[in-house]
Parts: structure tokens; C-alpha cells; sequence
């Protein structure tokens, strides 16, 4: 049986200055449909994180009702989608019993029923459709608990999940009859690689807590989403990233981005894994440097592998007074716009002497639009002890889901 893992997807997501990527989004979508049709995916497996917020727009929406529906005349039998960090439960779970008349089976929370997330798909394959695993799932919490002893019970209360799921009756008489078996996961796996920030902080207290080695041998493959960049966890061929197929932002500019094939035999056991290629449609380019060379990069920036404007981050470092800087890169860059070049961010890190006592040079100045919220309270601890950082951490967190559960819209889309 041939199954498609994908996932972070992020639909909806608005760029630093307010831009949906929604062009980006719908070629990658369309591309999706056309690679289904020609490699004859018979089931595909979307690991979370559909949208960029929980309160998506109605166009991020038809995006992904659209792409459900057209995906019935490419020959894919069934999908399974589960939700991640980003997404709504609730929006995700509110059309599950419709479209499981086009054998779209949708997990967006964990259900009261544990064996309502055990598929068994039509080619054989038996999927645990976990999401992402909020507090509530989890059962956190405890009056007095230490940070460090907070990070053990999230993860033993998220291996606990996967082991209850590996000792459900509905996969033991699976495994019994050597049939192949497949877990999702949306969470960071330690050994994976992150980057600092919203990627390693998904669970309350915790970086990394989970590792590959809490994943049950009864699964012959984990389709995993949040991490953006695609990779194995642990040495581990089964455990897998899918990434992003969109870069979502200028740090994301030069991860490759695919979707994984994978072709399971009528037994149990691991599936043969293929990288397809996904296209960038948009470059997302950084110029960082001296005025000089920031100016001659953006004029002989080659635009041609990409069917959309490139987007734009440039620093410049230099002693030139800033309205000269912006003059100056305004210039080079309306030699290329609109047709090739679209700023999104132009920064002037001013060069000063160093005092008598020396020190750093001034870091540049940013906006805070240009932050998430993580970011934003990440440097107002820094200074702090480890301990008193990881117990505001684990307060604001927890205070940030709760907000979001009775706010969707407070907190906006956030991180990775």
C-alpha cells in the first residue's frame, strides 16, 4: 500500500507585513493533487497543523475543502487528518462526519474513545490518529510540582498514550494477523532539529521531553509534524519529520522542502521511504551586509526559477546615515520590483566605534510586529535563574492556552 505522509501545511499563514501566502499554498496544493495522481497514492496522511491559527480565514478554509474534494478523482482511497498545535479541534472536528463520506477520517482532538483513533484503512494499513496532546489530553498538573518533575509527567503521560494505543485489542489483533501499522505524531522528539523557540516549547515546561525510544515497537512507522525542517529522529529510518512544504519563514529559506512516499508491504514491518521534491514557487531571499554589497546582490538577484516575486529581508550594516541606506536599497530594489523583488523588512545596523572598555557592537533595532509572542516573553527571562525561566515558562504557557481556547483570536498565529 502506497501512503503519502505530509504535514504543516499552515494554511492561511500571514507573513511580517500582513500577507496571507495563500499563491504560495495553492501551488503547493495543486502540485499535491497532480504528484497523487501520478505515483498512485492510495491514502494520504496530513500530520498536522492544516491551518496557521485556530480562527483561519474562509479562503485558508476553501483551500482545504477544495483540496478534499478534488483529491476524489486522483485514485487516493482514504486521508487521514490530525490536528496540530495551531489548529482548532473543534473547526477541524465540526465537518469530520461529513467528510467521512469521501473517506476523510479527521482526528482533531483526542476523543473520549480511545479506539476512535484506530483506522483501518481500506488497502490494510491501521493508522493511531493521534494529534497534537494538549494539558487537558494529558491530565497535567499537579499543586507544588516542580518544573523538572512537571517535564517528567508530560512525558510519560504522552508515551503513555502511544503505549495504550500499542496494547489496544483493536491493534494487537492487527499485529496478531501481521498486518503493517502506522502512528502520526505532532510534538517535538528530542533529536530532532529545532530551532530555538516555539518549535521545542509545544509542551508545557518542556524541551524535548519525548524521545524515540517512547514510541512503541508496534508501530512500523510514525508520521510526525511540527518540526519544519524534514528529518529522521534518532537514528531511527521509522520516525520521520515530513517538514514543511512551504517555507514559512526567511530562517526556513534554504530547508528543502518534500513530502515522503511510503510504500508498505501486505506484512508488518517498516516501510520503503521516498523523498518527492516539492517545488518553491516564492523565494524568500535574505540580503545581509556592507550597503555596497547588499546593493549589488539585489541587482543581480535571478529570479528565474520561481514563478512568483521573491520576498525580501535586507540588513544592512553600515556608518551611512539611515535616510542614505534607505535612498540607496529603495534604489537597487526598484530596479527589480515588481517584477522579481518585494521587501518585506529593510534594517540599517548603524556601525559605531567601540568605546574605551570595548563591547559588541549594537545589535539592529527591531520592531516588535516583527516577533512572536514567544519571542517577546523568551527575552523577558533570559536573565533569570534556569529555574525561576522554566517555572514562568510552564505559568505562561499554560496561561497562553487557555486564552486561546477562549480567544482564538488573542494571540494570533504563533511560532512554528
Amino acid at each position: 500500500m502506497r501512503v503519502l505522509h505530509t504535514a504543516d501545511w499552515h494554511l492561511g499563514q500571514h507573513f511580517l507585513t500582513g500577507q496571507e501566502r495563500l499563491a504560495e499554498q495553492r501551488a503547493f496544493l495543486d502540485w499535491l493533487l497532480a504528484a497523487v495522481r501520478t505515483h498512485q497514492v492510495e491514502a494520504l496522511v496530513l500530520a498536522g497543523d492544516v491551518f496557521d491559527t485556530t480562527s483561519p480565514s474562509h479562503a485558508a478554509q476553501e483551500l482545504y475543502y477544495d483540496f478534499l474534494v478534488r483529491l476524489q478523482g486522483t485514485g487516493c482511497r482514504e486521508v487521514v487528518v490530525v490536528g496540530g498545535n495551531h489548529d482548532s479541534p473543534t473547526l477541524l472536528n465540526a465537518s469530520r462526519r461529513l467528510l467521512r463520506a469521501l473517506r476523510v477520517h479527521v482526528v482533531g482532538g483526542v476523543p473520549a474513545d480511545p479506539a476512535e483513533q484506530l483506522i483501518l484503512l481500506e488497502g490494510g494499513l491501521l493508522v493511531a490518529a493521534v494529534p497534537f496532546l494538549r494539558d487537558r489530553d494529558l491530565r497535567l498538573g499537579a499543586p507544588g510540582e516542580t518544573p523538572e518533575a512537571r517535564q517528567l509527567r508530560v512525558r510519560d503521560s504522552i508515551a503513555g498514550h502511544y503505549q495504550a494505543l500499542a496494547e489496544h485489542e483493536i491493534l494487537r489483533r492487527h499485529r496478531d494477523a501481521d498486518r503493517p501499522t502506522l502512528a502520526t505524531g505532532h510534538l517535538y522528539v528530542a533529536g530532532g532539529e529545532a530551532r530555538e523557540g516555539a518549535e521545542r516549547d509545544v509542551h508545557i515546561g518542556g524541551l524535548g521531553v519525548v524521545g524515540a525510544e517512547h514510541f512503541p515497537a508496534a508501530f512500523d512507522y510514525v508520521a510526525l509534524g511540527h518540526l519544519h525542517r524534514p528529518q529522521v529522529v534518532g537514528g531511527q529510518a521509522r520516525l520521520r519529520y515530513a517538514g514543511s512544504p512551504v517555507p514559512l519563514a526567511f530562517t526556513e529559506a534554504d530547508d528543502r522542502q518534500q513530502v515522503l512516499l511510503l510504500d508498505f508491504g501486505p506484512g508488518a514491518g517498516a516501510p520503503e521511504v521516498t523523498s518527492l521534491p516539492v517545488p518553491v514557487t516564492r523565494r524568500l531571499q535574505r540580503f545581509h551586509g556592507a550597503l555596497a554589497e547588499v546593493e549589488q546582490a539585489i541587482l543581480e538577484f535571478d529570479n528565474e526559477a520561481f514563478s512568483l516575486v521573491a520576498w525580501a529581508d535586507v540588513l544592512v550594516h553600515s556608518d551611512e546615515p539611515s535616510g542614505e541606506v534607505q535612498r540607496r536599497v529603495q534604489a537597487a530594489l526598484k530596479e527589480r520590483r515588481p517584477a522579481v523583488l518585494a521587501p518585506r523588512g529593510v534594517r540599517h545596523q548603524r556601525l559605531t566605534e567601540l568605546n574605551d572598555v570595548g563591547g559588541p557592537a549594537p545589535a539592529p533595532l527591531e520592531h516588535l510586529h516583527e516577533l512572536t509572542v514567544d519571542e517577546v516573553f523568551r527575552r523577558r527571562v533570559a536573565g533569570l535563574p534556569p529555574a525561576r525561566a522554566a517555572a514562568l515558562t510552564a505559568t505562561f504557557q499554560e496561561l497562553r492556552q487557555l486564552l486561546t481556547q477562549a480567544d482564538p483570536q488573542a494571540l494570533g498565529g504563533a511560532g512554528e
